[in-house]
């Protein structure tokens, strides 16, 4: 599990040079989604990251963090962001072992919202790294926020 460490650049809004990180360790409950995705926001905002990525950010905190709260029977979530100045890399760790979601069945609507997170997260990222193991599920996302275009969302009308 991560520890939670803080770094900021020594100019609020200045991109830091070199590799800064920053981190939070928060109960897996649904009230972590919002306060995860804050943090990230505001890590984002002070380390310089241009508002486009820093919505992709949001994005993949809050799909990754609500599958921890909803599919691991994790006790806790841990956020990680580490930037070199050239790329944001997002880790969402927890502890527990992942329930499968159930085969849809007839009658479920297959336009329904839920389902779609990790290819939401794929389509921001330009790297994403899923590892399971008897400790639990690290999933490591790589931004780069030079690139300022938004992807279409996966389902998007």
């Amino acid at each position: 599990m991560f520890t939670a460490a803080m770094s900021t650049a020594s100019q609020p809004d200045a991109r830091p040079r070199g590799i800064h990180r920053a981190g939070c360790v928060m109960p897996a409950t649904v009230e972590a989604v919002p306060l995860l995705r804050r943090f990230a926001l505001d890590t984002a905002h002070r380390w310089g990251v241009g508002e486009q990525s820093g919505e992709g950010l949001a994005v993949i905190v809050t799909e990754l963090v609500t599958n921890v709260v909803r599919h691991s029977g994790s006790l806790d979530v841990a956020v990680l962001l580490t930037t070199t100045g050239r790329s944001v890399t997002l880790h969402v760790q927890d502890t527990g072992r992942w329930r499968p979601r159930r085969p849809r069945l007839p009658g479920d609507d297959t336009e329904a919202c839920c389902g779609r997170g990790l290819r939401l997260v794929r389509a921001y990222a330009v790297d994403c790294r899923i590892v399971r193991s008897a400790r639990g599920t690290r999933v490591t996302a790589t931004l780069a926020p030079g690139d300022e275009t938004a992807p279409e969302a996966p389902g998007a009308y």
